[in-house]
């Protein structure tokens, strides 16, 4: 098992691959959340998509150079930390759904209708869900979209650094 990893790990095929579709799988999830199921997303649940973008972006060009060791390494420090980012912004977005804390993020919180400008203008403009509100839980744990990405960012973190620290990969002709 430790060697199936350890090969896996060490190979940037396997490596971008893996963080490319499980980028590409969350982004999926979040638009058909949005507009199959008609989940509205607030502007944390966006911010959260922009790391996945931009791992996706990463790994493409992680693929298009992954015979440079180097280029290699620096690709998936980039992509762990996208996702420790990503993790942090969807922790946050939990503390706000919890009310732990008022969100600072602009955007968040529909605005006050009795004050200028306009009232039709701050209706065209308001956000389409407030952050503090869970549009989603799952029926189990009770667990938030937010909560799952954070856990899924902090393990595809982890992952990430595991590819950090594995040995190069080296082709079976090439010998030990």
């Amino acid at each position: 098992m430790i060697s199936c990893i350890r090969t896996a790990a060490s190979c940037p095929v396997t490596v971008f691959g893996g963080v490319f579709s499980a980028s590409a799988g969350a982004l999926f999830a979040a638009l058909y959340s949005q507009f199959a199921l008609g989940l509205e997303p607030c502007v944390l649940c966006l911010y959260q998509r922009i790391p996945f973008f931009t791992v996706i972006g990463l790994s493409l060009v992680g693929l298009a150079v992954r015979n440079n060791p180097k280029a290699v390494k620096i690709l998936i420090g980039l992509c762990a930390l996208a996702f420790l980012t990503n993790a942090g912004i969807a922790t946050y977005h939990t503390g706000v759904e919890q009310k732990w804390w008022v969100s600072n993020v602009e955007g968040c919180a529909v605005p006050d209708f009795t004050a200028n400008p306009s009232l039709l203008e701050k209706i065209l403009t308001a956000p389409a869900a407030q952050c503090d509100l869970i549009t989603w839980a799952d029926p189990f744990f009770g667990l938030s979209m937010a909560n799952y990405n954070v856990l899924f960012c902090l393990g595809l973190f982890l992952g990430c650094l595991v590819a950090l620290g594995a040995k190069p990969h080296q082709k079976p002709s090439e010998g030990p």
